[in-house]
């Protein structure tokens, strides 16, 4: 007899923190080493120009989860979807694949507030995704986290979480009042990490996640008669940068390839003018140059331990993968592996996230559809996590409103079944461009809201009400085509630079009269997207 596993396929949702296109199939750095990804992009579809749309993990999750972009929904910040006035009234992906019959399954971080109503199961506890962290002692609620201390000040005191990266072998230690150093350890708080080496530790939440995958997909092999949705929500290369010293050796520290960097290529640039010198990524730059006053020395030891973490990644994505292939559901199961959002390693002196450029945008964005996919394709058309959504509605056919009210209201991305049946086709309904959204933080005030005064600040607000168009103006957009990237910032600042012919984006082409009219060309396509 016929089941509904045998008509509708299965899904293998892969996501993965602050990745940005450091994997060897995707050029980003030379010396990455990705395997599993690589030979994910190899057998199906492998998407060249995919673009988050907002380069912050809540807003970007939030987006990709219900398919309505962040200026229609007027999220910027860290509001949970299910508190947001405009978010919580529209379904997440997953909900509309339980509607229709699919089993839910997920781990990890997936949702940046998840709702475990949403998983016929879940796997391990969202508590530990971050971490384990360094402490340096224990008060009454536990082990007090610090930043590692092998990263000097100012950039340990950041944060624990952003201002530290080390090897796992490097353990923390605290100095007493006579100045000895005593080891401490690693902790999640409360409950303490074990290390002694690379063969006798914890396992960390990554391999916790991708082991409990496999152990479902066994699990499925015997029990399932219905199509299911699994989701794994990968932490690294998430700061804190902690690996085990195996993914360390792997890039010795005096053979790291840096990032290639033009000199003071950030004066041509209007990120300043609107962010100011306390914001995140310029912050940071500042800090691990003075934390590393040697050259290079502090920006070659963050970009090892990133390269540490990507690598890792890459091993517990193989074990899903691997164990997918190796059960009956692999010719039936459509696997898509996607990143929130890049990170930008030292370019225009930034160094984080949450900025206009390629290293900040530009993610992973893979799609292996055994019906369809060509094995080795690959698409330039620019595209971005919008799209997710309605492909998924399209591939797997599912039924039913995307709100929970009465109200009407349609996916703002379109599906890309089109390029994965032929991935040169122009036979495509979407834009020509990916749009990306910064929050501003510097707005006016507006009733019922109030605002930050802080340029560098996002926004940590509840929406109460509608806002009007002025408020998503008020906003900086950066728009990428093929050839192209236009940014506009909301005090009207502009940069152009052409990809195709500048893929650093070393030359802002913005005032130069050559390119009004493709400039003009590019802003209109950009606005007709947000008005």
């Amino acid at each position: 007899m016929e089941t509904n596993q045998d008509k509708l396929p299965n899904v293998l949702f892969i996501m993965v923190d602050d990745l940005n296109d450091y994997q060897s199939v995707y050029g980003g750095h030379p010396q990455a080493q990705t395997p599993n990804i690589n030979k994910l992009a190899q057998s199906g579809t492998m998407f060249t120009n995919g673009h988050t749309n907002v380069p912050v993990c809540s807003p970007s999750r939030n987006s990709l989860m219900t398919g309505i972009y962040p200026h229609n929904s007027r999220d910027f910040g860290w509001t949970p979807h299910y508190k947001h006035a405009v978010l919580k009234n529209h379904k997440t992906f997953i909900e509309l694949f339980k509607e229709n019959g699919y089993q839910t399954y997920g781990t990890g971080k997936l949702l940046h507030k998840n709702l475990r109503r949403y998983w016929t199961e879940w796997g391990v506890p969202e508590s530990i995704n971050y971490g384990p962290h360094a402490y340096s002692g224990i008060n009454e609620n536990g082990k007090r986290i610090m930043g590692h201390p092998s990263v000097p000040e100012p950039f340990r005191s950041i944060n624990s979480v952003d201002g530290s990266f080390a090897s796992l072998a490097d353990t923390p230690f605290t100095i007493d009042r006579s100045g000895h150093r005593i080891k401490t350890g690693w902790t999640y708080g409360k409950k303490t990490y074990n290390y002694t080496d690379d063969n006798n530790r914890d396992q960390l939440p990554d391999e916790q996640h991708a082991e409990w995958i496999v152990n479902k997909i066994k699990w499925l092999e015997e029990n399932n008669t219905s199509p299911f949705f699994i989701g794994v929500g990968f932490v690294n290369p998430h700061t804190p940068l902690y690996a085990p010293q195996e993914y360390f050796d792997m890039y010795p520290l005096d053979s790291i390839k840096m990032p290639v960097v033009k000199s003071n290529d950030k004066d041509d640039t209007h990120y300043a003018s609107v962010y100011e010198s306390t914001e995140m990524g310029i912050a940071y730059y500042k800090k691990l140059k003075q934390a590393f006053p040697n050259d290079n020395e502090g920006l070659r030891k963050f970009l090892q331990a990133y390269l540490a973490c990507v690598a890792f990644v890459d091993d517990q994505i193989g074990k899903v993968i691997e164990a997918l292939d190796n059960s009956k559901f692999k010719d039936n199961t459509i696997i898509v592996l996607v990143s929130d959002h890049g990170w930008q390693m030292g370019e225009k002196d930034y160094l984080y996230k949450n900025s206009p450029w390629e290293e900040s945008t530009r993610i992973p964005f893979i799609i292996r559809d055994p019906q369809r996919s060509q094995p080795g394709s690959q698409v330039e058309h620019a595209v971005s996590l919008i799209d997710i959504f309605p492909t998924f509605k399209d591939l797997c056919q599912l039924k039913g409103s995307i709100t929970k009210n009465h109200a009407q209201s349609q996916l703002d991305g379109f599906s890309l079944k089109p390029f994965l049946e032929d991935a040169r086709t122009t036979n495509w309904e979407g834009p020509e461009g990916a749009l990306t959204v910064l929050g501003a933080g510097i707005n006016k005030p507006i009733e019922g809201l109030g605002f930050s005064s802080n340029p560098g600040a996002l926004w940590h607000i509840e929406i109460t009400k509608d806002l009007d168009t002025e408020y998503v103006w008020q906003q900086n957009y950066t728009y990428r085509t093929k050839e192209w990237r236009y940014i506009l910032y909301h005090n009207g600042k502009e940069e152009l630079y052409h990809n195709s012919e500048d893929p650093f984006e070393w030359h802002n082409l913005a005032v130069d009269s050559k390119y009004h009219n493709i400039k003009a060309k590019l802003k209109s396509e950009l606005e007709l997207l947000i008005n």
